[in-house]
């Protein structure tokens, strides 16, 4: 004799209920399937896209810098699409979910203001262009060469080869020296000579040095001047101008040759020292 419970099962198999259950998860399973066969292929086209639209954007001429951020704008705004599409496929409510989406977004964007903040930033760097790709700059601490403008960052590539990510929203609100923004650049150094030393010599070394090296510029003239009468040397200051790609060549350069000129000419370049005067003991005590 069966049991109740064997026959209660085989009531439950043999129900329009069980059959409907299976259809049920057989139609998940399937749309599940679908959904992460979609994905792949989504974001597959999606890169397909940015690439195409990268392309576009340098075809018709734009400035590397918006084409960065708009590029990282596509991307975000169509992987978005794709996900709200699996959500259809799913089944559940696009309406419903994008109602509780934007009541999540309102939430996280009182508690990710930095984010918009960034975001924000970003579009204003667009807007008035304080550096561009390719420029170099300083700020937050950091310099380098733009490497792309995205909608929450800035990429640099520093001097040494790191990448680093500044947020905009710091960007837009603090200080930023563009290198590139003019044609060139000004020069200084500040040499120090002994005491006694014939300063219309050392002033005819100067002259002769920028006269060979072909990079500084003649307009504007070169500047030699007597700059400070300092505690251990007299202070000789230059300014000189270059083209702004020439900067550090004819800095390291001019360094090189000033050393070397001054050392074959007998020209002394003191270092800090400090003259200690002191009183005779014996004397001293006769005073006393």
């Amino acid at each position: 004799m069966e049991s109740l419970e064997n026959i209660n099962l085989k009531d439950f198999l043999a129900s329009d209920l069980y059959n409907k259950l299976l259809l049920e998860a057989g139609l998940f399973v399937l749309k599940l399937a679908a959904c992460i066969l979609i994905y792949i292929i989504g974001r597959k086209i999606i890169k397909y896209i940015n690439v195409l639209f990268g392309k576009l954007m340098s075809s018709k001429g734009f400035d590397l810098s918006v084409a960065s951020f708009l590029k990282s704008l596509v991307n975000i705004i169509l992987t978005v699409t794709l996900l709200l599409s699996i959500v259809n496929i799913l089944g559940i409510n696009s309406s419903s979910f994008v109602a509780l989406f934007a009541s999540i977004g309102v939430a996280l964007g009182m508690a990710l203001s930095g984010t918009l903040q960034n975001f924000s930033g970003g579009v204003m760097i667009l807007l008035f262009r304080p550096y561009r790709v390719g420029d170099y700059i300083q700020a937050q601490g950091q310099e380098g060469t733009v490497k792309a403008i995205h909608i929450f960052n800035t990429a640099l590539i520093t001097a040494d080869n790191r990448t680093v990510f500044i947020p905009n929203g710091g960007l837009s609100s603090n200080t930023i020296v563009n290198y590139n923004e003019q044609k060139n650049r000004r020069i200084e150094w500040i040499v120090g000579v002994d005491y006694g030393t014939d300063y219309d010599k050392v002033k005819n070394i100067i002259t002769d040095i920028i006269k060979i090296e072909k990079k500084i510029l003649m307009e504007p003239a070169p500047f030699i001047a007597l700059k400070t009468l300092n505690d251990s040397s007299v202070d000789i200051i230059i300014r000189v101008w270059v083209i702004k790609e020439d900067y550090w060549d004819v800095y390291f350069n001019m360094n090189e040759q000033i050393y070397k000129n001054f050392a074959a000419k007998g020209i002394n370049i003191p270092f800090p020292q400090l003259t200690v005067h002191l009183a005779d003991k014996q004397s001293t005590c006769e005073k006393l």
